[in-house]
């Protein structure tokens, strides 16, 4: 009789997916900082890691996570910047070169194909030697691109459901937010855009909203030289801190995460980040650090 109480009951409810969420890389911007790693962000579902975004050094941020990079499942790109797509190629070879021997789809918006392929061809001397010399298999067959320009069902894999919405970043077009609905919890990812009515729908009753935010009082300092362009750009199609409070209000969100922050340095301290967007939303916020679970 003792060991029928393992047994599962009939008619009961499938145990909930283990997802774990880690940012990466929590800075906005493809400069290099010392305080901020590039922007990445890990979703990782019954051991399979799933990747958003891949600015410089994400491979490193994932073994800083305890990440197994043969584990390496999706990629899911938001746009076409630099410090959102610059380590796709070099996570994938890193990865392989880890003892990946199952296939990686990278999602994104045109020309991530190109994009990709590239990449991987300034990589072929290195993986060509080891195949080689260490026996490793082909890494071609393994890598496959799916990229669309369309909002809508990205992918359904296992309980998880993955949707795109398209969000507004000026002249980088097409450039998508995304909602993970896994059967433990719904997470979205807010990608680079200024204020969107869109992510506000993409985003109704979300357990976890990962949203850009930009520090408005420090955007005078920043666009330096370069300015009044500068300023104009980062207005024009990013998400001040009270916007992105705005859009966990409207979308009626449980928990609100600020991650590519601008600035991502110590000028902008947590608490003037929380004071920012608590003109709008009196729910959970976290201020996003690199290597954080949230």
């Amino acid at each position: 009789m003792a060991g029928l109480a393992a047994l599962p009951l009939i008619g009961a409810a499938p145990a909930a997916a283990r997802v774990r969420v880690v940012l990466l890389g929590t800075k906005g911007g493809p400069t290099p900082s010392p305080y901020r790693a590039a922007p990445a962000t890990l979703i990782e579902i019954d051991g399979k890691a799933w990747v958003v975004d891949c600015g410089n050094g994400v491979a490193n941020q994932l073994a800083k996570a305890g990440v197994a990079l043969d584990g390496l499942a999706r990629i899911f790109v938001t746009h076409n910047h630099s410090d959102h797509i610059a380590d796709v190629g070099t996570l994938i070879e890193l990865a392989w070169g880890s003892g990946l021997k199952t296939p990686v789809t990278v999602h994104g918006p045109p020309p991530i194909r190109q994009i990709v392929r590239s990449q991987l061809a300034a990589l072929a001397y290195d993986v060509e030697a080891r195949v080689r010399e260490e026996g490793r298999i082909p890494l071609d067959p393994l890598v496959r691109v799916d990229e669309r320009a369309d909002p809508g069902v990205v992918a359904r894999d296992g309980g998880t459901t993955v949707t795109s919405a398209l969000v507004d970043h000026e002249t980088v077009k097409p450039d998508f937010a995304y909602r993970f609905d896994t059967s433990a919890r719904s997470i979205v990812i807010s990608g680079d855009t200024r204020y969107s009515d869109n992510l506000v729908a993409l985003a109704k009753g979300a357990d976890l909203l990962i949203h850009e935010a930009v520090y408005g009082p420090s955007i005078p300092k920043m666009a330096g030289e370069n300015a009044p362009m500068l300023a104009d750009h980062l207005r024009r199609s990013h998400t001040l801190a009270e916007e992105a409070g705005l859009v966990a209000a409207r979308a009626g969100v449980k928990k609100l995460v600020l991650s590519h922050l601008v600035p991502g340095g110590p000028q902008v301290t947590d608490a003037m980040w929380l004071a920012a967007v608590r003109t709008n939303f009196s729910g959970e916020v976290v201020i996003g650090h690199d290597l954080m679970e949230v």
